[in-house]
């Protein structure tokens, strides 16, 4: 059995390997990069469910197939996704694609090392620390620590558990015994993933005080404080605020100035998700928006979003000096962190976290960083505010189209009133057939493959479509395209 080949296997044979990969590269350049990212071709091919399992024959045999076979499936995975790189592609806080950070993902798959020790990732252990100090000097500090995280929301649930050790380092050993009734503090605007963070850590939702919003998403200081007072009143022991740069839906920036007074008074760890706004630092035009972030005990920042960095590219950034990232989270394994190593082990940063394997992230942005320059991701940041002024600015001229409000952001809300409904604002039912369209129109821009816009409902107000202009290579002919395309679509309702 041990000399027997499987059928069509590649193993051992590099000249036939090689021809594969050319293939299935030359398809990736026509097809996802060339056809993707074209104005002319569908943002995706819409399928129900069951026909297209049917279509990708998704059953795993026994018996290999012909590299002709493999091909065909490249090319049908490739027809039937959804090419977040269109220009009409305007779902997700992601979308675009740059050619130098897509050359640092196919170098970082094909090189298949793991980030946790210098011995066998040396370029990228050296590689991460140095992106990430710059990342950090756009923040405002001169020293510190950080890590790439597994997305955004392991980046937030990561900073309530250093903020948690740092306060109860004993809760490492003992768990849950060890913690008093813990509060931490967030907006209702907030991700999910405070919430899920919680859950996680064994903290429970409940101990997420939930501040309130103004009219613009923005956390209100006043209310923190009164949520602190309640909190300890009750005897409860506060210990984090997370402030939000760039909400999820309307694009607020918290006042992070009068967050960071109200963290310093009490003593507790401030954290910033910055996941979606922590771009804008590279802005010197629109980086007031983060004024504040400095004093910041940890921050959140995805590069993979505003910067099109591509998925995922997530920071999580420290102030902190004193290695807290290790001591919280290092548990000394003998097989991989040997002290005994012929190099300097302060090198293997594999536990500052809680996964073993870590994926390589760092070198996507750092290699477009290269080709950009910091000036170059600086023109595309204030490129993309400039084109959501130039679409709020349309939307104002078009009779049907209303603004939920002015954006401070690149997230472009508003509702599409449609022909039957013009003029019936005073109709006891208008709110609710006003919140039918969103969803009716995103079936049929999806069904022909148009373009791809989110909308959501959001506290009294109904579905309304909320357009990311995050692409860098969005034109005005797109943000016209769109609105022509909502008109086309529900000309009809």
């Amino acid at each position: 059995m041990a000399d027997s080949k499987p059928l069509f296997s590649l193993d051992g044979n590099p000249v036939a390997a090689e021809a594969l990969l050319r293939d299935v590269f030359g398809l990736v350049v026509d097809e996802v990069i060339r056809k993707g990212t074209s104005a002319s071709e569908k943002v995706c091919e819409w399928k129900e469910p069951k026909e297209l399992k049917q279509l990708l024959d998704l059953e795993l045999r026994s018996q290999g197939e012909s590299q002709e076979k493999i091909l065909e499936r490249c090319q049908a995975v490739i027809r039937y996704s959804v090419k977040t790189c269109h220009p009409h592609f305007f779902n997700q806080l992601f979308s675009g694609l740059d050619p130098h950070a897509l050359a640092g993902r196919i170098v970082t798959e094909s090189l298949n090392t793991s980030q946790y020790t210098y011995e066998i990732a040396p370029v990228f252990v050296l590689m991460e620390e140095e992106v990430l100090k710059k990342l950090r000097e756009l923040v405002g500090w001169s020293s510190g620590d950080g890590v790439f995280c597994p997305g955004g929301s392991i980046s937030n649930i990561y900073a309530v558990n250093l903020a948690r050790y740092q306060r109860y380092p004993d809760c490492k050993r003992r768990g849950l015994r060890a913690l008093p009734p813990l509060a931490l503090f967030t907006s209702k605007e907030c991700h999910y993933s405070i919430k899920k963070g919680a859950a996680f850590l064994g903290l429970g939702t409940d101990s997420v005080r939930v501040v309130k919003a103004d009219e613009r998403g923005k956390m209100i200081p006043e209310d923190l404080e009164r949520q602190i007072s309640l909190a300890e009143a009750e005897g409860a022991v506060p210990f984090l605020v997370s402030a939000t740069s760039g909400t999820t839906v309307l694009g607020a920036f918290d006042p992070l100035e009068a967050i960071a007074d109200v963290c310093q008074r009490h003593g507790l760890w401030m954290h910033v998700d910055a996941a979606w706004g922590g771009s804008v630092l590279l802005s010197q035009t629109h980086r007031h928006l983060l004024d504040g972030i400095q004093r910041a005990d940890s921050v959140a920042w995805n590069p993979h979003k505003l910067l099109t960095t591509g998925l995922q590219c997530s920071a999580l950034l420290l102030q902190d000096t004193s290695n807290l990232l290790k001591r919280c989270h290092g548990s000394q394994a003998s097989y991989l962190f040997q002290q005994d190593k012929f190099y300097d082990v302060t090198l293997d940063t594999g536990d500052k976290v809680v996964q073993c394997g870590r994926r390589v992230d760092c070198l996507k942005l750092w290699l477009m960083w290269k080709a950009q320059g910091g000036q170059g991701l600086e023109r595309r940041v204030d490129q993309d505010f400039a084109l959501a002024r130039y679409l709020v600015e349309e939307i104002k001229k078009r009779e049907g189209f209303v603004l939920v409000m002015e954006p401070e952001f690149v997230n472009v809300c508003f509702w599409f009133v449609p022909p039957s409904l013009r003029g019936k604002q005073e109709s006891p039912d208008y709110s609710e057939r006003l919140a039918k369209v969103a969803p009716i129109l995103k079936e049929r821009m999806v069904k022909e493959g148009s373009m791809m816009i989110g909308y959501q409902p959001h506290g009294t107000r109904g579905n309304f479509f909320r357009v990311v202009v995050a692409n860098p290579a969005l034109t005005r002919a797109d943000m016209d395209f769109l609105l022509n395309e909502l008109e086309r679509l529900g000309q009809d309702l």
